[in-house]
């Protein structure tokens, strides 16, 4: 990282952002050019949960490669100031590599939708039609690599 002084080294931070996060960012590769997609997730303090579609650009692309780049950022603001030059934005990011498997096995996808319920504020007590299960894939992201970077005062 350039600016070692933004580095974030506390790995309770980097934890922080991944639990309280909203929305991950994956980028795949589509030939020889990225594409991104935000998505909604679940973190279970070791991998990414993400449903999706069984079929779609973003499937056939990981198919393919299922190399991944991701960004999750947390309390990301701009901060205004009268002197247009003096703007500044203040945020908690991470960013890393995962390679994505594709979970297909109805409990292991109920597992998953579990996960990205409890992430997302509805901890237990979650029934699933088996209809739409069946109807689903949930991409795992196995996180290899990860950095994270904040900017502006967070004491």
């Amino acid at each position: 990282m350039r600016r070692k002084e933004k580095e974030i080294t506390n790995q309770q931070v980097i934890e922080e952002i991944l639990s309280k996060g909203e929305v991950c960012r994956i980028a795949m590769m589509d030939g020889n050019r990225p594409y991104l997609v935000p998505l909604n997730y679940g973190y279970d303090g070791h991998a990414f949960y993400i449903h999706s579609a069984q079929s779609g650009k973003k499937i056939e692309l990981l198919k393919q490669n299922p190399e991944v780049c991701f960004e999750i950022e947390y309390g990301a603001m701009i901060v205004r100031h009268e002197e247009s030059c003096k703007w500044s934005e203040k945020y908690r990011s991470v960013i890393g590599y995962a390679t994505v498997e594709m979970i297909t096995s109805f409990e292991e996808k109920k597992r998953g939708l579990d996960i990205i319920m409890a992430h997302n504020g509805r901890a237990g007590n979650n029934v699933y039609k088996e209809k739409q299960v069946e109807a689903i894939v949930i991409l795992k992201l196995h996180i290899r690599q990860i950095t994270g970077k904040q900017s502006g005062d967070w004491e």
